[in-house]
């Protein structure tokens, strides 16, 4: 499995150190940024949705804009594994931020994915699943299929709205079910790679930002560690220790 390691570090994206360690970042971050130099590692990226939906209750950035942006990093930073679409979560409180309906936000999920490849065929936007219960990914897959897209020919789909619940045999299930889909778990945390890492193709995590700043490696000297690439990288080797990529049908 590729763990990518989330930082809103975006100088750690030139860190030939790093050149061994996936990274994911955000747009929201990177659109900030008028100097761009390559990065030496793979990298995913993040199109900042939950921000911006929790924000605004929609999409204020334009296809356009995105695609433009997805552009200029696949070029100027290169090594562009995927990139995320401007897909629309499903959680009970985005529901009732945008007023909408789960399946019109997987509606306008699917049409983002189609927009921004019409736009920019040769970027790695990837399909993602959102949904709340098991029905609703699965009918989410279907609805993708009949859009044209084939979920089990992509190199990497997305599974959205599962970050906080990740831990939980409801999303190890989904994960179960979804197979034989290659699937990247957004947001995932160590008990979720330890419950289900093995049905994942990849993931991606900042959880070791919050562990750092709640409790702080103690021969540090610094008072957080919620910017600590040492206690990033510790955490991330624990995350993908063998004993917890093995416990599925432990």
């Amino acid at each position: 499995m590729n763990f990518y390691l989330g930082t809103d570090r975006l100088n750690w994206l030139t860190m030939t150190e790093l050149a061994d360690v996936p990274l994911f970042v955000s747009h929201r971050g990177l659109s900030k940024r008028k100097h761009l130099q390559p990065a030496p590692m793979r990298w995913g990226l993040d199109s900042g949705g939950f921000t911006e939906l929790t924000m605004h209750g929609e999409w204020q950035t334009t296809p356009h804009s995105y695609i433009a942006a997805v552009r200029r990093y696949n070029d100027e930073i290169g090594n562009l594994d995927f990139a995320s679409p401007q897909d629309w979560m499903c959680e009970p409180h985005m529901i009732k931020r945008t007023g909408l309906s789960i399946a019109e936000h997987q509606r306008r999920t699917i049409n983002s994915v189609l927009t921004l490849r019409t736009l920019s065929p040769q970027l790695p936007i990837i399909p993602v699943l959102q949904g709340w219960t098991l029905t609703d990914y699965l009918s989410h897959a279907e609805q993708y299929d009949r859009a044209g897209i084939n979920l089990e020919n992509e190199p990497l789909v997305g599974v959205g709205s599962i970050c906080r619940r990740q831990a939980t045999w409801e999303a190890a299930e989904i994960a179960m079910r979804l197979q034989p889909i290659k699937l990247h778990a957004f947001g995932a945390k160590q008990d979720a790679i330890g419950l289900y890492g093995s049905l994942l193709t990849s993931a991606d995590s900042m959880a070791w930002s919050y562990g750092g700043r709640m409790k702080p490696d103690p021969n540090c000297p610094k008072r957080s560690c919620a910017h600590c690439l040492h206690y990033a990288l510790n955490w991330r080797s624990k995350a993908m220790t063998p004993q917890r990529l093995t416990l599925w049908g432990a």
